[in-house]
């Protein structure tokens, strides 16, 4: 399994810290070659210097995903770099201050949107077009239970991930027929930073955010976006996974 990806070249958006950093250095222990793409420098440059610390092979690319153009640029220079796209991870998102109703931020709200919806929009439209031009690819997007349900003071990130599970859903299914596999995991809340920091309201402590009752781990997402880029889940049909 250790070069399982092994002369792949894989994209991976959001990669600057977080899960997204994690699943970067997972694809390349593995063998593949990595475009590492975040808003953050510094972030990004973080995930490659440890990816080549690991003898790994990566480039940084920053790009602000919300921006169409920009993300077709993204594309085209991944094709420049290493050649082809043949498997992207759609992770990039922004989690803003909670909000109440009444209280919404609407800047904040736009540019969350801007960014987890659009951004979204924006990847897959210049994915599918590069892979079906190469005669195709696998896209795996991580979206979050939150779509699912209904957290009031996290209104604004609920409102965006909820849209992205309905673009998702209305995915034209003819990709699967042209080589193109896409899939979509939405994770329950992960014990990261970011949730540990915002996930406090006595609302949210009652919820059950999975049949253990207990945070998911990085790992178990990591893990899960690699077996649906491998050969092994090649049979499943293009759907939204609601993996909770």
């Amino acid at each position: 399994m250790e070069q399982y990806f092994k002369g792949k070249t894989v994209l991976v958006t959001g990669a600057g810290w977080g899960i997204g950093a994690a699943i970067a250095l997972l694809y390349a222990a593995f063998g593949a070659k990595v475009i590492v793409s975040d808003t953050s420098r510094k972030g990004g440059r973080d995930t490659v210097a440890k990816i080549k610390d690991q003898k790994g092979d990566a480039t940084y690319i920053q790009t602000d995903v919300s921006n169409a153009a920009a993300c077709e640029k993204l594309i085209k220079k991944t094709i420049r770099t290493y050649g082809s796209i043949d498997i992207a991870c759609n992770n990039s998102a922004i989690f803003t201050k909670p909000l109440y109703p009444g209280g919404k931020d609407m800047e904040a709200f736009g540019n969350e949107v801007s960014l987890n919806l659009n951004g979204l929009n924006n990847c897959m439209q210049y994915e599918v077009e590069a892979m079906l031009k190469q005669g195709g690819g696998i896209i795996v997007n991580t979206s979050s239970i939150v779509g699912a349900i209904d957290i009031a003071s996290l209104s604004q990130y609920v409102d965006a991930k909820y849209g992205m599970k309905v673009l998702l859903q209305k995915t034209p299914g003819e990709y699967p027929a042209r080589g193109i596999r896409i899939n979509t995991i939405t994770p329950v809340f992960i014990n990261i930073a970011l949730m540990k920091a915002t996930i406090q309201t006595k609302k949210e402590r009652r919820i059950r955010s999975s049949p253990i009752d207990r945070p998911g781990m990085v790992q178990e997402v990591t893990d899960l976006v690699l077996w649906l880029s491998s050969n092994e889940a090649q049979l499943l049909p293009t759907v939204f996974n609601d993996n909770n």
